[in-house]
């Protein structure tokens, strides 16, 4: 019975744990000032140093849809031109934010995950609150911010990056002249969606820092719970990102 009770409450607990840790987040927004230099460093780690991963992860996507779309090509009844209007939308509407959101829940969402996780078993943040400072303010306002920040602009280069990748396979593997690539590409582009692109990048990039700061700030049980907790950061921010990606589209497309 308590092992069936603890499935059964435990989720809810920790959605009741992780609303109160935003609320009192939010509620340290108008402190924000006195942490702004963590921001910066924030948005170095999580923008910046992810920035060579990412463009090399969407350059691969877009070559791999070019060459895939082209393979479903058996008949010249269709134009070469079709491939720029599916693999430019692809990128814009799903791939560009989707593989971008992966690569930073593996590598940022665990590493903030750790981070705090290590500071709260060896009583860091404890020493924090006891000097005064909050503790929340601190470490996780300036980590959520910069990964809101940071995330759009990781979308627009994988986005750019997916296209451009896609387009120079599609040339120089025979498959699509770049000028048919480009034609389709326009034909097919609609002004909302790198609006929506957008819009997703914003929830995807509050989604993965938020819940990875979730589970380093209550981090328990030693460097055991450090990795349990480095591990269900990354799980957990994989599987709401995509249910967010479906709520979005679902509801704005």
């Amino acid at each position: 019975m308590a092992v069936l009770h603890n499935t059964l409450t435990g989720p809810v607990q920790a959605l009741g744990r992780y609303s109160l840790l935003m609320f009192h987040a939010f509620g340290a927004l108008p402190e924000f000032s006195r942490y702004r230099k963590n921001l910066w460093e924030q948005m170095v780690h999580i923008g910046i140093e992810s920035l060579p991963i990412v463009m090399m992860a969407a350059a691969f996507s877009g070559a791999v849809t070019t060459v895939q779309t082209a393979y479903q090509l058996v008949t010249p009844l269709i134009p070469k031109s079709i491939i720029g209007s599916i693999v430019a939308p692809s990128m814009i509407l799903e791939l560009g934010a989707v593989v971008t959101g992966f690569i930073l829940a593996g590598r940022v969402g665990a590493r903030i995950a750790a981070e705090l996780g290590t500071m709260r078993v060896t009583e860091q943040i404890d020493a924090l609150e006891a000097m005064g400072l909050n503790s929340i303010g601190y470490l996780i306002v300036p980590r959520v911010i910069a990964g809101v920040v940071m995330f759009p602009v990781l979308y627009v280069a994988a986005s750019f990056v997916g296209i451009a990748g896609g387009m120079l396979v599609g040339h120089y593997g025979g498959f699509v002249p770049m000028g048919e690539f480009v034609d389709g590409a326009r034909e097919f582009f609609q002004p909302f969606d790198p609006i929506f692109g957008l819009i997703k990048s914003l929830v995807f990039g509050f989604t993965i820092t938020s819940i990875s700061c979730f589970k380093g700030y209550y981090t328990r049980g030693g460097a055991e719970g450090v990795g349990r907790s480095t591990t269900e950061a990354a799980v957990a921010s994989c599987v709401f990102l995509l249910l967010a990606d479906l709520v979005l589209a679902a509801t704005l497309l």
